[in-house]
């Protein structure tokens, strides 16, 4: 007997497309209109699903799980014949639009979120690598992907090389018969190093390899490494993306065939994947994105330009005095949001200056929209040895600036009066 209207069945939705059936109505997802598209507009339009109520903002889908017309769609689905979602470990309406928009960024087929930088970076390494394989990595990285490199790979039976990212000849050395990826952040975290995207991708694919490369300092409004030749892009998201300082985040960027056959069966069963509420505030977060990286990026070159006046050394991409300043320009659009600064008075006069700040904030954190300084060998490098931190330029004097959206005046005024106080 069929069940009366309004009963069970007439709760459940009646057909199954690719994503749940409230969500008919699409903006942003047909590439023949979206490559048509400047990046402020992708950050703002990029993947927007709407259901049909017709809400303007994005809708967030907190659910873990759906429901199926019947058992049989519920099969169809697991083995991948009929469109739908199965699982928010793996699919989630809100998480997949902001999937759509990073990808439609980045300039990349497919995008993956994650639950951090760090879920991104080890993922995007740990789906292609086996016990056996090499890679090959910049030794100039944020703290715990050195840690990743050095110390969690090899616990796997997988072979790690470092090498000076700005030395091609390096890389090409460096290569072995097992060499299956190279991993690189341009600029690095925090010596902002630059390396030749183009250079380095030509040698690892001559080798076979896949080119994974952080991008979060820059963020694809400054830099796009897959125009460069990189194979995957890796992101903190939780930087510039979210950029205000609320949620962790990350996200991987490639092929869709790379995602399809190599990633995406890694994410199924490790669930790295990233909450529909932390998607939704990375979502909104992107709508000014734009706006924040080309502000914080103007303001950034109006301070490195006082300090480099002011301090012993200021390392800036944007700056002529930076001795990579020619490539910097040539793979990035603007001189990025980070300085380094190098003091003569060591760990002392580096927290001394620290110290001092009336307005700046003394954090970790990064591509905020709060200007935020901090001292990477007592923090965020702090976890690797004194010989790794030496090898990587990272001396007790060296401070990393991250510059947000105050008045660049105001910061020029804040490290003027804290430098004067640390005795300089």
């Amino acid at each position: 007997m069929a069940p009366a209207a309004g009963g069970a069945a007439a709760l459940r939705p009646s057909a199954s497309p690719a994503i749940p059936v409230a969500m008919k109505r699409f903006t942003g997802q047909d590439r023949s209109i979206t490559d048509k598209w400047r990046p402020a507009t992708l950050a703002v339009r990029g993947g927007t699903a709407r259901s049909d109520f017709g809400e303007t903002s994005e809708a967030i889908f907190m659910t873990s799980g759906y429901a199926y017309d019947s058992a049989g769609e519920a099969a169809a689905r697991f083995r991948g014949e009929r469109p739908g979602m199965t699982y928010s470990r793996l699919q989630n309406p809100t998480t997949e639009m902001l999937e759509k928009r990073i990808a439609l960024l980045e300039g990349a087929e497919a995008a993956r979120a994650t639950t951090t930088g760090m879920a991104a970076m080890s993922a995007a390494l740990l789906c292609q690598l086996s016990a056996g394989d090499h890679l090959v990595a910049g030794r100039s990285l944020f703290g715990s992907c050195r840690v990743l490199v050095d110390s969690i790979l090899p616990r796997f039976g997988i072979e790690t090389t470092t090498v000076d990212a700005r030395d091609t000849d390096a890389w090409a050395k460096a290569r072995r018969p097992n060499t299956k990826a190279f991993f690189l952040e341009t600029p690095s975290n925090p010596g902002l190093e630059v390396s030749d995207l183009r250079a380095i991708a030509d040698i690892g694919h001559d080798a076979g390899a896949c080119i994974v490369v952080d991008n979060a300092f820059a963020s694809p409004i400054v830099q796009r490494p897959m125009e460069h030749g990189a194979d995957v892009v890796a992101y903190s998201a939780t930087k510039l993306m979210d950029g205000q300082g609320r949620v962790l985040a990350g996200a991987v960027a490639s092929s869709e065939q790379w995602m399809n056959d190599v990633y995406l069966a890694f994410a199924r069963h490790t669930g790295p994947n990233l909450s529909p509420f932390n998607a939704w505030v990375v979502l909104k977060s992107l709508e000014t994105l734009d706006l924040r990286v080309r502000r914080s990026c103007e303001n950034a070159l109006k301070v490195a330009t006082f300090l480099e006046s002011r301090i012993p050394r200021c390392l800036y991409p944007g700056l002529a005095s930076h001795p990579q300043h020619a490539l910097a320009m040539q793979q990035m659009a603007m001189g990025g949001t980070i300085i380094a600064l190098f003091l003569d008075g060591g760990r002392e006069q580096a927290h001394a200056l620290l110290d001092g700040l009336e307005l700046i904030d003394i954090s970790n954190n990064l591509g905020d929209s709060r200007t935020l300084m901090t001292h990477p060998a007592s923090t965020t490098h702090y976890s690797v040895s004194a010989e790794v931190r030496d090898q990587m330029g990272i001396t007790e004097g060296m401070l990393r600036l991250s510059i947000g959206l105050e008045d660049p005046q105001d910061l020029i005024d804040d490290l003027d009066q804290a430098l004067r106080r640390a005795g300089l």
